[in-house]
């Protein structure tokens, strides 16, 4: 039987998390927008299992706006510390609200905050109009509780492909894909570097 790939996952970011020494949950994800034209940028993984891969965001933002039009995306995790990365591909669903208040009652208050002022990627006139947004965030929280928005929340990356890359000498780097297939069952392969 094939090892589960989460499982394997979950080992190679555990000696990520020993030997990078910032944010070994830093991960590059892709989306699509409606004209099929790709943009990235980097996240924060919050947790993970079999299920696959979790992040949170504000749910208006571009990445918000494109997986709400296309649930699919790819990820990757690159680990210099260990010369490891991992590329995911598949498609998102978003947590659930129990969840995702869970997740940002966890956060501090100032990200709380931060997350009832941003208007995520959309155009703001100048730092001093997002930092008097703060303040006023601030003011209409100041009895101390700062609950989710409802334009906040996560999605989950079900994978259907993983690929863990080792760095080898001469570029001849060691690569296996993990494939789910429709029985839900995972194969591995080998790649050429």
């Amino acid at each position: 039987m094939t090892e589960h790939p989460m499982d394997r996952f979950a080992r190679v970011f555990a000696e990520a998390e020993r030997e990078e020494t910032r944010d070994p949950n830093a991960m590059v994800i892709s989306t699509v927008d409606g004209e099929g034209r790709p943009s990235s940028r980097v996240v924060l993984l919050k947790g993970f299992d079999r299920s696959g891969f979790v992040f949170y965001t504000n749910l208006e933002s571009r990445k918000g706006t494109e997986l709400a039009g296309n649930p699919n995306i790819a990820l990757n995790f690159f680990w210099r510390a260990t010369d490891k990365q991992v590329c995911a591909a598949g498609k998102v669903t978003r947590v659930s609200d129990a969840q995702a208040d869970e997740y940002f009652a966890s956060r501090q208050r100032g990200s709380r905050i931060g997350a009832w002022a941003s208007r995520q990627s959309r155009p703001l006139e100048s730092r001093d109009v997002l930092l008097a947004e703060v303040e006023d965030m601030e003011a209409q929280h100041q009895d101390g509780d700062v609950p989710r928005p409802p334009h906040w929340g996560g999605f989950l990356v079900e994978p259907r492909r993983i690929e863990f890359w080792t760095r080898g000498d001469f570029r001849l780097h060691d690569r296996e894909v993990y494939e789910r297939g429709a029985d839900g069952e995972w194969t591995v392969s080998r790649l050429y570097p």
